[in-house]
């Protein structure tokens, strides 16, 4: 008789996990709708209110946007350009196997553990304040979103290299730098590409929300033609980002296929 493959014990718990995981998904969704003022059905009913507003979209708007969707496209590519850089060394300080110090590493996972709890529109409205409206309060809170994300990524993927070519380099008598650049790089680089590509493709995303709040681009633009009730303009600019995001992440994932 074959034996099983998990113990009786494994089984029973990973059922009672599920059923707990399910009530639990149950319950939220009973409370939510007891939340909701009208309920579901209500709300399928004011669907057909809203599609009436939005459609047609207004596609004659979209030669007038194309400079905001043009700078919120900057936006995200100067972010992820200086964050990709600043990353380098927080990435390696974050790394058990490189940064052998203790209090370096606990420090420095402290400060990235700090900027990922901090939401980027919540960035975007303290950046908005200091610096007023515009572009520049959006990259600085894309950069200081991005950071925390693609720091906490290549340190983990920094973790799982192999570590027997570099612990041979340091035997043959190489630096640290000479250690990093011919024994790690090669490595990572990869990875560091890939999750490059993956964190612009989310600022794209993240820059048209914290245009809402004031920082600039395309964000800015539909958030004045919804104060202003334009609904065929903002669903014109919706197309139009989803385009953009659309054939933007087509090539991340092309560029991502070819260095992987």
């Amino acid at each position: 008789m074959t034996p099983p493959l998990y113990p009786a014990k494994t089984k029973a718990q990973v059922t009672l996990i599920f059923f707990i995981v399910i009530g639990f998904y149950l319950f939220s969704m009973i409370w939510t709708q007891r939340q909701m003022v009208g309920g579901f059905a209500d709300a399928l009913g004011n669907m057909g209110v809203v599609v009436n507003k939005f459609f047609p979209p207004n596609l004659s708007v979209i030669p007038a946007v194309w400079d905001p969707m043009a700078q919120t496209i900057q936006m995200a590519i100067i972010a992820t350009t200086v964050a990709a850089i600043l990353t380098v060394p927080l990435a390696l300080l974050s790394a058990q196997n490189i940064a052998t110090f203790k209090p370096i590493y606990i420090t420095t996972r402290t400060f990235l553990n700090i900027l990922r709890t901090i939401p980027d529109l919540v960035l975007a409205v303290v950046f908005v304040g200091l610096f007023g409206i515009g572009l520049f309060p959006g990259i600085i809170a894309l950069i200081i979103f991005s950071l925390g994300i693609l720091a906490k990524l290549i340190s983990e993927t920094i973790e799982s290299v192999d570590m027997n070519p570099l612990e041979a380099m340091r035997a043959s008598g190489g630096n640290v730098f000479q250690v990093i650049y011919y024994g790690l790089v090669p490595q990572v680089l990869p990875q560091f590409a890939s999750f490059v590509l993956y964190v612009f493709e989310i600022n794209i995303r993240a820059s048209v929300v914290l245009g809402l709040v004031g920082a600039g681009g395309i964000g800015l633009v539909l958030d004045q033609q919804l104060g202003f009730y334009n609904y065929p303009n903002v669903m014109a600019i919706i197309i139009l980002i989803f385009i953009v995001v659309l054939v933007i992440e087509y090539i991340s994932n092309k560029l991502r296929e070819a260095l992987i």
